[in-house]
């Protein structure tokens, strides 16, 4: 009975999307495919991926390379909802840069957008690992951080004969892209569109919008219909077209239109705008959706759910009574014996506040950092380095953490507050268990959060969520100096929140000056 209303309840949710989302096409998790059997990689980015450490292709790399670099030929737009650790970055950043290794004049012709500076950051660090190697430039447009430096990445100005700028008023020079590929945040994309002089998207190509869910949101949204509209409006062709070309497909010929130009489509720039939007935990919104503009997309995913988790995740959950909480948290983390591990609470605050009062119980044997949006950029980076380099072995964190950055070899994921929506859970655990590897989650709940965790696992198709038991014992050793641990939280609480209240009453050319002697 149970199994028919679930039958009912999907088929009813299958009615209310796309159509196009009605007949994806099914990507498995658990294959590999050797570079050597890649047809038409370039020797040059075969050699970049090796010196990145990887020998072969997971199958969302390679679905995604059929369909731009293959036989599919980027005829249609694609929306790949796979899951976290399954290797999507490669899979845009590869083709995209194959596609573009035959360009002769430098200009902005591939644009990717993420919803936050450490992404945007990760994600660049992929393309410049592959771009060099064929002679291209990656350009980074996020917050937080100088845009003077940007614009001097981003924007060329001709030279004059000895080396001489044209910096004079009395000469006008055409500015012209510093770079093929730019990363960027919504926000610091709107400041260049709208301030930065020479900046365009007039010869834009490709589209990447990674973390699809998020970018759609209304907070976002100012973003996607400038571009749209500035990559719409030009007709200008940065690539020769023909008609058709004859191009081998995987064991046989087929004739396909170059670039996917589109015939019978009044309006529509030539070549077309080519898009990828992807996520672990893709919209299936309409309204949503439809603001993409995009072309005969095809579906691309790892299973019938939106919600999928790794394969090689196993998932447990922890019952702890309510007080003695940050006590179980502790006994689990030492029961990992140095293992890295991500904690993850429901807000900032909770975040700071679970650092320093784990941090106060003295004579850890582990290292414990927090990584939140209340740090600066400067400091988070620093500690996510340290992480990376196994100087810390555990970080609390908000979910800032939870959107496709990508730390290899940890091995836990701690659910300290129970997230409330699947979609949490699901960007979570994806912290762990990442390119075929294993991982564990665990979650802390009291006997009244059970049922509802429940239901958060069953959206994403897991009944398997055994109880782990943290020995009595190990959490009774934390007990002792609980108490005092909390008294010094709470003075340190006070303490920030005065000197809070003394920073905010000072003049602003004080704190400047304060920020700079730091």
């Amino acid at each position: 009975m149970e199994e028919e209303s679930v039958t009912k309840k999907r088929k009813k949710e299958s009615l209310s999307v796309l159509p196009w989302m009605r007949d994806p096409v099914y990507i498995g998790l658990s294959d590999s495919y050797p570079l050597d059997s890649i047809p038409f990689l370039d020797h040059r980015l075969v050699e970049a991926l090796n010196n990145m450490g990887f020998s072969s292709l997971f199958p969302v790399q390679v679905a995604v390379w059929h369909e731009t670099i293959g036989p599919g030929f980027f005829e249609r737009d694609l929306c790949i909802n796979s899951p976290t650790g399954s290797g999507k970055t490669l899979a845009y950043a590869l083709p995209i840069v194959q596609k573009l290794s035959t360009r002769i004049i430098k200009c902005l012709r591939a644009l990717v957008v993420l919803p936050s500076r450490d992404l945007a950051i990760q994600v660049k660090g992929i393309f410049d690992a592959l771009a060099p190697s064929v002679g291209l430039s990656v350009g980074l447009a996020v917050g937080q951080s100088s845009i003077a430096d940007e614009i001097s990445v981003l924007i060329q100005k001709p030279q004059l004969d000895f080396g001489l700028s044209f910096d004079s008023e009395d000469l006008t020079p055409e500015l012209r892209s510093g770079v093929d590929i730019l990363v960027a945040t919504p926000g610091r994309l709107m400041d260049h569109i709208n301030n930065t002089k020479g900046f365009t998207l007039e010869h834009l190509c490709y589209l990447v919008v990674d973390e699809t869910d998020r970018l759609l949101r209304e907070a976002y949204q100012f973003w996607l219909p400038t571009v749209l509209k500035l990559a719409y409006s030009s007709n200008r062709c940065p690539y020769p077209l023909s008609d058709t070309v004859r191009l081998p497909t995987f064991g046989s010929l087929r004739t396909i239109r170059q670039f996917g130009v589109e015939r019978g489509f009044k309006g529509r720039p030539h070549p077309r705008l080519m898009k990828m939007v992807l996520s672990a935990t893709l919209t299936q919104d309409p309204s949503k959706l439809v603001q993409l503009d995009l072309h005969h997309p095809l579906f691309l995913t790892s299973g019938p759910n939106r919600y999928h988790l790794p394969e090689q995740l196993k998932s447990f959950k922890v019952i702890c009574k309510p007080k003695l909480k940050p006590c179980y948290l502790l006994a689990l983390l030492e029961s990992f014996q140095g293992q890295k591990c991500i904690v993850f609470t429901s807000s900032v605050e909770s975040t700071h506040r679970l650092c320093i009062l784990l941090n106060f119980f003295g004579d850890l044997q582990i290292k414990i950092k927090e990584y939140s949006r209340l740090q600066r950029q400067s400091i988070r980076s620093k500690t996510l380095k340290a992480f990376r380099e196994g100087e810390i072995q555990v970080l609390i964190a908000s979910d800032a953490m939870t959107r496709g950055m990508d730390v290899e070899g940890v091995n836990n994921v701690i659910n300290y507050d129970m997230p409330a929506y699947t979609k949490t859970y699901v960007h979570r655990a994806g912290r762990t268990a990442r390119a075929g590897q294993t991982g564990r989650c665990f979650t802390l709940l009291q006997k009244d959060e059970v049922k509802r965790f429940r239901s958060v696992l069953q959206k994403a198709d897991n009944e398997s969520c055994p109880i782990y038991s943290v020995p009595s014992e190990s959490v009774e050793s934390y007990q002792s100096h609980y108490s005092l641990a909390l008294e010094k939280l709470k003075e340190t609480v006070e303490a920030e929140k005065h000197h809070k209240r003394k920073t905010c009453t000072e003049p602003r050319a004080v704190i400047k000056k304060k920020r700079m002697l730091a």
